[in-house]
C-alpha cells in the first residue's frame, strides 16, 4: 500500500535526505534544501504504457541524416540549434521574466505552423484568452496552431498523442505537475518527474519539445540542476531590461556546437531577427573620443564587431574600483597588470570602468588587444582612430598571440567600411592591402600602442 512520507530534497541539485541539513551533501549549497512530499511503495507507470524496448545491433538503428532536421523558419534560432530543430529533441529554453521567452516560442510555433504542419500550444500560465490577445498582437494566428491552458502532464500526453503535433511547446515547465507527486507544481520533485515523462513522450513519438523554464537570480534555470542534463539543449534568452537587443544563446547541444548565438531585437509587433549584428551595435559609436575601441569577436560561425569602451580616472579613496560589464573581470584585470609592468602605465591610483555597448557579454580572448588599447587611450586621454579594428590576444610577457579565423574577421570589418585593421604576428607575417582595408601586423602590445595612438 502506497505511503506518503516526508523527504527533504536540495533545490539546486534534487539530493535527497531524510531530515533537513543547512548545507546540501550533494552540492554543498546552504539553505537550498527544501521538504517534500513523497509517495512510497506505489507501483510508478511508465510515460506512454508501451512495449518494453529491445537492445539491437547499432548497424540496424536508423541513422538521423541532416535532411531529418526541420527549419524553424527564424534563422536565428535555426543557428543556435545547429540548423533546425531534431525530431524527438528535448530543449530547454530559460530566461528572466519579461525578457521574451513566451514571445519568442509563440512566434515559433506560428511559422513551424504554416508550414510543416499541426502546433500544440501547451500554456501552464495564462488562458487560452490570454494567449490569443498576445497572438494578435504578433500577428501569430494560423488554424493548424492549436493552444491549450493545461498543467496536468497526463492530460498533456493525451493531447499529443490524439493530436500528433509536428511540435510542442510547454509553457513552462515550472507550471507543469503529476498527480502521482504529493508535492506542489514547481518542486524538485514535481519539475523533475514532469521533465521525464516528457522526455520519453518526445524520444518514443519523434515529436520535438520545446519547454520555456524560469531562472533563478542567480542566472540558472529553476528546479534541480538534473534538468539541464536531461533534455538535448539548452538555450538562454539573455538581455538587458533597457536595450531592445536579446541574444539566444546555446550552452548545451547535443546536436550541434554551442558557441553559436542568435541576436533578436524586441519590437512592438514582437521579436525581429537581426542580420547585421556589427552595424547595430556599432550605430550610436562616438566619433574622436578616447577609450573607444572596435574589437572583431567571433561567435561561433559569425564574426561580430563591437565596440569597447574603458574610462580611467584618478580615485578619490585609497583603493580604486574596478568595474566590467559585459567583460570577464580577471581577464580585465590580467590586462591591466601587464600594461603596468611591460609598459610602465600606472594604474594603481586610477578607477578602471570597461564596458562592451550594446549588453552584450564577450568572453572570447580575442578581444585582450582591443581591452588594453581602450584602457591605454582613456589614461593618455588620446582616441583611437576610427577606422581600425584590433584583433589579438595578449599574453602575460605583453606578446600578441595569434587567434582563429582571421580572415573572417577582416572581412567583415571590410563589409563595414573599415581601412585598418591591427592583427597578431603569427596571423600575418607582413603588411599587405587586401581589398581596400590594409592589415598591418604586430608582435606585442607596445607595438600596437605607437600604431594606435602614436607612441609616448
Amino acid at each position: 500500500m502506497a505511503k506518503t512520507k516526508a523527504r527533504f530534497f536540495c533545490q539546486d541539485c534534487g539530493h535527497e535526505e531524510l531530515k533537513w541539513t543547512g548545507r546540501c551533501p550533494g552540492c554543498g549549497a546552504w539553505n537550498s534544501m527544501v521538504e517534500e512530499l513523497t509517495v512510497t511503495g506505489a507501483k510508478k507507470k511508465t510515460a506512454l504504457g508501451g512495449p518494453v524496448s529491445k537492445p539491437k545491433p547499432i548497424i540496424e538503428v536508423d541513422y538521423l541524416q541532416g535532411e531529418e532536421r526541420f527549419t524553424t523558419l527564424i534563422q536565428e534560432l535555426d543557428r543556435v540549434l545547429g540548423g533546425g530543430l531534431v525530431p524527438g529533441s528535448l530543449v530547454l529554453v530559460g530566461g528572466d521574466p519579461g525578457i521574451g521567452k513566451s514571445t519568442l516560442m509563440l512566434q515559433l510555433a506560428n511559422a513551424i505552423s504554416g508550414q510543416e504542419g499541426l502546433v500544440l500550444y501547451v500554456s501552464g500560465e495564462e488562458s487560452v484568452q490570454q494567449t490569443r490577445m498576445r497572438a494578435n498582437r504578433l500577428g501569430a494566428l494560423n488554424k493548424s496552431l492549436y493552444i491549450v491552458s493545461e498543467t496536468n502532464v497526463d492530460i498533456i500526453q493525451q493531447h499529443l498523442l490524439s493530436l500528433r503535433p509536428k511540435v510542442v511547446i510547454i509553457d513552462s515547465i515550472q507550471t507543469m505537475f503529476n498527480d502521482q507527486i504529493p508535492s506542489a507544481p514547481g518542486s524538485v520533485g514535481q519539475v523533475r518527474e514532469c521533465a521525464a515523462m516528457l522526455l520519453r513522450l518526445a524520444k518514443d513519438e519523434g515529436i520535438p519539445i520545446l519547454l520555456v523554464g524560469h531562472v533563478t537570480k542567480e542566472g540558472t534555470v529553476a528546479g534541480p540542476r538534473v534538468l539541464e542534463h536531461m533534455v538535448d539543449t539548452v538555450l538562454y534568452f539573455e538581455g538587458e531590461r533597457h536595450h531592445s537587443f536579446r541574444i539566444l544563446r546555446g550552452v548545451k547541444n547535443r546536436f550541434g556546437s554551442t558557441n553559436e548565438i542568435g541576436i533578436f531585437e524586441m519590437t512592438d509587433r514582437g521579436l525581429t531577427e537581426v542580420g547585421n549584428p556589427s552595424r547595430l551595435f556599432l550605430a550610436q559609436r562616438p566619433q574622436g573620443v578616447a577609450g573607444s575601441t572596435v574589437v572583431a569577436s567571433l561567435e561561433g560561425t559569425r564574426p561580430v564587431l563591437l565596440e569597447v569602451q574603458a574610462l580611467v580616472t584618478s580615485t578619490s579613496y585609497g583603493v580604486p574600483r574596478r568595474m566590467t560589464s559585459g567583460i570577464d573581470y580577471n581577464r580585465v584585470a590580467l590586462i591591466m597588470a601587464v600594461l603596468e609592468k611591460r609598459l610602465g602605465f600606472c594604474l594603481g591610483n586610477q578607477d578602471t570602468y570597461v564596458n562592451v555597448a550594446g549588453g552584450v557579454k564577450i568572453t572570447e580572448p580575442a578581444i585582450d588587444l582591443g581591452i588594453a588599447l581602450a584602457i591605454a587611450s582613456s589614461f593618455r586621454d588620446i582616441p583611437v582612430a576610427g577606422d581600425l579594428v584590433v584583433i589579438g590576444e595578449i599574453g602575460l610577457t605583453g606578446e600578441v598571440r595569434a587567434v582563429s579565423q582571421v580572415e573572417r574577421r577582416v572581412k567583415e570589418a571590410q563589409n563595414l567600411g573599415f581601412t585598418r585593421c591591427l592583427v597578431p604576428y603569427a596571423n600575418s607575417y607582413k603588411d599587405h592591402r587586401t581589398s581596400g582595408i590594409q592589415v598591418t601586423s604586430i608582435k606585442d602590445v607596445g607595438e600596437a600602442l605607437e600604431l594606435a595612438l602614436g607612441g609616448d
